[in-house]
């Protein structure tokens, strides 16, 4: 018999049975249909999750790390991260400063785009009536950052000496602002205690009553004390920081760490430098008695972000900022670890998924032996004239073959419908009540599908190996006698 005579004889045979044939592909359309969703959405948490990186500019950043005032102190960290790393661990130990000179032996590795020294401290902020702690920051003026380059109003700072700032909306919205051209040349005030040390001549103040050392009454910063230091500033500026839509919604561009105000970088270092905390005056104090930081040496910035021009550069350019003395950290060092996490999550989702095609399985080669109980005569007469094991094996091998390849292409078209179904819930209940734009939660490129409809082929035809070979031994003349 020709292949057409099998594919005919094997449709036919589905057709004489078409409730059980139906309810048999049905179990192959759930279990492909569940296996294709599960999958797409583990691709589809990956898919996001990196378009997120990309849309929040992080794949042409790198955060660079010298030797801070806590590690030139002595300060052992056992270990632990620091905050704004990203969750990441550097690539290798600072062994010198990350200060001026630093920045400009960076900045001219071949690739470098820019180089932005991190500056950041909280402090007391008055403006618009409203006195608030707000974290502060330092940027390059003028800056090629992507995060200042969209401004809800306003400009950029006019000069790196200028007593300008610009702030973020959220600083908008916390002080008061009904929107953010409001808030554009009004002045806002820093407030810290005074830096200089008093006169030895100048009598003691009585000391506050405490206990062990611990102030029984801390009334917090007195703005009605003359001995507060303002620096005032006029915003010149209010930074569209959030990304509303896409990908990257609800973050921050780059990898510079979030601030409420911006400040020229310059000014912002020297008043974290005049104004420093008790911890940071320890460690400064530490740092020099141990000879780590001389009398007349600066401690540098803790971190830089460094913007590779190509981030097939990245790589290069970090190992030659690892020969100049420094650490960093990118956030392709994670991208592996992450694809393995999602690795076995899709394996996971994967497997559950298989567990209801194999069920499916067991449907089919119950399917066949039905098959061979009812036509056992027919079978008979096929081989009494003529007809050899092979062609009657592959009858019901083309048979199954059929049920997974119809159940595997209707089984993708469903998980597409539950996908598309699902997206247009999420947002609907979730996304859009909290004014997030739209996100497809799910993901299925080709290989998945033509995969999956390749698996259903595959489990129905393994399916039918013992039918069929049960059909093949099927002896002529006692099928003839059957009834």
């Amino acid at each position: 018999m020709s292949f057409l005579d099998i594919l005919h004889l094997a449709l036919r045979n589905l057709r004489q049975a078409k409730l059980r044939a139906i309810l048999t592909t049905m179990g192959v359309i759930v279990g492909v249909a569940v296996i294709v969703t599960m999958m797409s959405f583990g691709l589809g948490l990956q898919s996001n999750m990196l378009a997120r990186f990309k849309a929040l500019d992080l794949f042409n950043e790198i955060q660079v790390f010298g030797r801070g005032l806590s590690n030139l102190a002595g300060l052992d960290r056992g270990g632990r991260r620091d905050e704004g790393e990203r969750g990441g661990r550097r690539r290798g130990a600072p062994t010198r400063i990350l200060d001026d000179a630093g920045i400009k032996e960076i900045a001219a590795i071949n690739g470098v785009a820019y180089v932005e020294p991190s500056v950041n401290f909280g402090s007391y902020v008055r403006a618009n009536g409203k006195l608030l702690t707000q974290t502060v920051g330092g940027a390059n003026i003028p800056n090629a950052s992507t995060r200042f380059q969209n401004f809800a109003a306003g400009q950029m700072i006019s000069s790196p000496a200028a007593d300008e700032a610009v702030v973020s909306e959220r600083f908008i919205r916390d002080f008061g602002y009904a929107k953010p051209s409001d808030a554009v040349g009004q002045t806002l005030e820093l407030l810290a205690p005074p830096s200089d040390k008093k006169d030895k001549d100048e009598p003691e103040e009585e000391e506050t009553p405490n206990f062990f050392g611990i102030p029984l009454d801390d009334p917090g910063l007195d703005e009605s004390s003359g001995d507060l230091e303002v620096k005032k500033f006029r915003i010149a500026g209010v930074l569209s920081t959030e990304i509303k839509e896409g990908a990257g919604q609800g973050g921050l561009r780059g990898m510079m760490p979030g601030a409420g105000i911006y400040l020229p970088l310059q000014m912002a270092h020297q008043w974290t430098i005049r104004h420093r905390g008790p911890m940071s005056q320890v460690e400064l104090a530490l740092a020099r008695a141990s000879g780590n930081l001389s009398e007349g040496q600066t401690e540098g910035y803790d971190r830089a972000v460094v913007r590779v021009e190509d981030p097939v550069q990245l790589t290069e350019v970090r190992q030659k900022i690892t020969e100049l003395g420094f650490s960093s950290f990118s956030i392709v060092d994670e991208i592996d670890q992450i694809r393995t996490v999602f690795l076995i999550i899709d394996s996971v989702l994967g497997l559950l998924g298989g567990i209801s095609l194999l069920v499916a399985s067991f449907g089919i080669a119950n399917t066949m032996i039905m098959s061979i109980l009812e036509r056992t005569r027919e079978i008979g007469i096929m081989k009494a004239i003529g007809a050899e094991d092979r062609e009657i094996k592959l009858i019901f091998f083309v048979e199954a073959a059929v049920i997974g390849v119809v159940g595997g292409v209707v089984g993708v078209l469903v998980a597409w419908g539950i996908d598309g179904l699902a997206n247009r819930l999420a947002y609907r209940f979730i996304l859009k009540p909290q004014g997030a734009s739209f996100i497809d939660f799910f993901s299925m490129p080709i290989y998945l599908s033509l995969g999956a409809i390749l698996f259903a082929l595959i489990v129905s035809i393994l399916a039918a190996l013992y039918p069929a070979s049960r059909a093949a031994r099927i002896d002529p003349v006692r099928a003839l006698r059957h009834d």
